[in-house]
């Protein structure tokens, strides 16, 4: 899997060491983010830069399936959606060729679209399509916001309950599909247990809808900590965004806040396709309750 030491690829990690019929090539792309994950049994880590396809492939030979899981939402001086989300599948996809493997799992995003105005989704549109003509059978699953203890929507969440006032953006009445992180790692690990032939698209979502400031409200009363709320009208969120990130060459932009700001809907959701049995949210935010009281 590439992007091992992200918060999905860590819980990969842990959930494929619990299986016996999995082993795994973790690849990250310093040695500074390989220190960041723990030995884990029948988990070998390798160092590969991102932009190296010779050294990809040749740690990529003898693997049944890739487990593409680079790419970013938020730019910084150094990474754009290109490079993150449209060229490193492309490396992906190449090293894949010259090494054999014949099975590629993306995880994409809900409203990814080649011809997106919204520069988020449109590159990983046009990541999915890489994958689409690469000829390889091909496993794409889009997903919503993620949560789970190690996640950041879970920090963001806590981190906004425990500041005891949240300034919610257009008034938080967008609805969120949140997908437990775990449901995810199963639908990964069945897909490469399953390798269909040829290209699937899923859409992959938590079993329940929830307004954003519902969702807060929820953690809040779980957590037992009282929240005030504030409005901030979309359109000024975005012109300051647009403003710090100019300065700054990156973080949050108004293509990151009309992201987060969308209602995440699906027409059909693919965990029966995928072999998943999707976890309760009362449970996913049990679970990130718990992890926090732990720390604290």
């Amino acid at each position: 899997m590439t992007g091992a030491n992200g918060s999905v690829g860590k819980n990969l990690l842990a959930h494929a060491s619990e299986r016996d019929d999995f082993d795994v090539v973790a690849v990250v792309r310093s040695e500074r983010a390989a220190a960041t994950l723990p030995a884990r049994s029948r988990v070998e880590l390798r160092v590969v830069a991102a932009d190296d396809v010779d050294d990809l492939a040749r740690t990529l030979v003898g693997a049944s399936s890739l487990v593409h899981l680079s790419g970013i939402l938020i730019e910084s001086r150094t990474a754009s959606y290109e490079q993150a989300n449209v060229t490193a599948t492309e490396n992906a996809v190449e090293a894949c060729r010259r090494a054999g493997v014949r099975h590629v799992v993306l995880i994409s995003a809900l409203g990814a679209d080649g011809r997106a105005s919204n520069r988020y989704r449109r590159s990983k549109g046009e990541g999915e399509r890489v994958v689409e003509g690469s000829g390889l059978d091909a496993t794409i699953i889009r997903t919503p916001i993620l949560l789970g203890p190690e996640t950041a929507g879970a920090a963001g969440l806590v981190r906004s309950v425990t500041g005891g006032k949240v300034s919610l953006l257009g008034g938080g009445r967008y609805m969120m599909r949140p997908l437990d992180v775990d449901d995810l790692s199963d639908a990964i690990l069945s897909a490469c247990r399953r390798h269909s032939s040829g290209v699937h698209v899923h859409e992959l979502v938590g079993p329940e809808p929830v307004a954003y400031r519902d969702l807060i409200e929820r953690v809040a009363g779980m957590m037992g900590r009282p929240v005030t709320y504030g409005v901030l009208p979309i359109w000024v969120a975005k012109l300051g965004a647009a403003m710090n990130s100019r300065m700054k060459g990156g973080g949050v932009t108004p293509t990151v806040i009309d992201v987060i700001t969308t209602s995440e809907t699906v027409a059909h959701n693919a965990d029966g396709e995928l072999g998943v049995t999707l976890t309760p949210l009362s449970k996913t935010l049990d679970k990130i309750v718990t992890s926090w009281r732990r720390t604290t």
